[in-house]
């Protein structure tokens, strides 16, 4: 006869082995009468069918049995069915609370329509916001080149911070384009999970300059004295002997700092220490991002210019850069006061053959319908700002309504 601790774990071997089976057969009826009926099955119940299903005799009586409470091996098969009996109860609790949170309806745009889990959220400058990092290997997008090592570990160790309350399909479209702008990538492809952990595929820069110059205009790069602070997509005025031109930045470059492209200490924290933090030295508060600016003194700048003040620009040797004021952002104002209200803004794409393809603004009503203000429509002819209700839309063109985010699904999903 085998000693008291070898009969012991002999039993909760056994009864790892036959509790399987009773645990899943636990499981699905605690997920699946939850589920469906919201009725939580007794636990009693459970451990009776699931003991009996490991075939001993007379379910929980077996533990009474003088059969098999005096048997030779009564250790290991009273050891066996106490473990049947704890992972059974296990199993039903889990079934039972993973029916009570499953969606009821359950799709594909569901899922993706979810936020982020509310651990990983935190209060960052006195509002909710979640991190998102990148995690595993960024991948490289079929039918373009592989990026290079530098820039693939750049993006691997990179983090980016949201508002909480975007939906994880925003979270998405949004990371991807400041991976696109940050990085000038060529392309870009962002899954992110409830855990705030994203996967990348991306594809690396295949033009740099020429990307940035708007059709119609030329790049042009002059000598200067570069002022402090100057950045991509700063109007400027240049004043050479012959003419003075005003022109977009597109690059910059003073010294050792550059407002060309991504720099990586810019990712820097606010301190200036380099460090690569986001917090600074002594509070660890989270520092604001910066874009790449200039810190002044003998440079280049380089603008897109019109052809007809491109020729001026390239007989000087030297310019003098005026940094014009652009004014204040209204439209950032507007949408702080929206998201006060409860309202959002949604970009709709008008679907071939909905309520709206062929129709007037007027004629679809969309305000007493859906509940939402048109705003805007893009669409082969250019922009439309405060369309009138004869404006008529097309498939393919863009609407842009403002609402409640209820009433913007409703809107999205009945004309898409």
């Amino acid at each position: 006869m085998a000693s008291f601790p070898v009969e012991l774990l002999f039993g909760i071997y056994l009864g790892i082995l036959t509790g399987i089976i009773p645990g899943l057969v636990s499981w699905s009826l605690g997920f699946v009468f939850k589920y469906f009926t919201g009725v939580t099955i007794p636990g009693f119940g459970v451990v009776v069918l699931s003991v009996a299903l490991a075939g001993v005799n007379g379910g929980l009586l077996a533990l009474a049995d003088p059969t098999i409470t005096q048997s030779a091996n009564a250790v290991t098969v009273t050891t066996a069915i106490l473990v049947v009996l704890m992972i059974s109860l296990y199993a039903h609790s889990r079934g039972d609370q993973m029916g009570a949170t499953f969606p009821k309806r359950l799709s594909l745009k569901q899922l993706r329509e979810r936020t982020l889990a509310a651990d990983v959220r935190g209060a960052l400058a006195g509002r909710d916001e979640a991190r998102v990092r990148v995690v595993g290997e960024v991948a490289d997008m079929e039918g373009y080149p592989p990026l290079s090592d530098d820039l693939r570990a750049e993006i691997r160790d990179s983090e980016w911070t949201f508002p909480a309350d975007l939906r994880i399909s925003e979270l998405e479209t949004r990371l991807a384009e400041r991976l696109k702008t940050e990085y000038d990538l060529g392309d870009a492809a962002v899954t992110v999970d409830e855990r705030g952990r994203a996967a990348v595929v991306a594809a690396p820069p295949f033009s740099g300059l020429s990307k940035r110059v708007p059709d119609g205009k030329r790049a042009v790069s002059v000598n200067a004295l570069v002022p402090t602070g100057v950045a991509r997509s700063d109007e400027v005025t240049l004043i050479t002997p012959d003419a003075q031109v005003r022109g977009t930045v597109v690059s910059a470059k003073s010294g050792t700092a550059s407002a060309a492209g991504p720099d990586p200490e810019a990712k820097s924290g606010a301190n200036g220490d380099g460090d690569g933090d986001d917090a600074d030295d002594e509070g660890g508060v989270p520092q604001p991002v910066r874009a790449p600016t200039t810190t002044g003194g003998e440079g280049r700048v380089t603008v897109a210019v019109t052809r007809t003040d491109a020729e001026p620009l390239l007989k000087a040797d030297r310019a003098r850069v005026v940094v014009e004021s652009r004014g204040v952002r209204r439209e950032y104002e507007l949408l702080s006061l929206l998201r006060r209200a409860g309202r959002r803004f949604a970009r709709v794409t008008v679907g071939a053959g909905g309520p709206l393809d062929g129709a007037t603004v007027g004629e679809a009503n969309v305000r007493s319908a859906y509940g939402v203000a048109v705003m805007a429509v893009r669409g082969a002819s250019g922009w439309v700002v405060a369309p009138k209700g004869s404006t008529t839309l097309s498939a393919g063109d863009e609407v842009f309504a403002v609402g409640t985010r209820g009433e913007l699904d409703t809107f999205r999903e009945a004309v898409a």
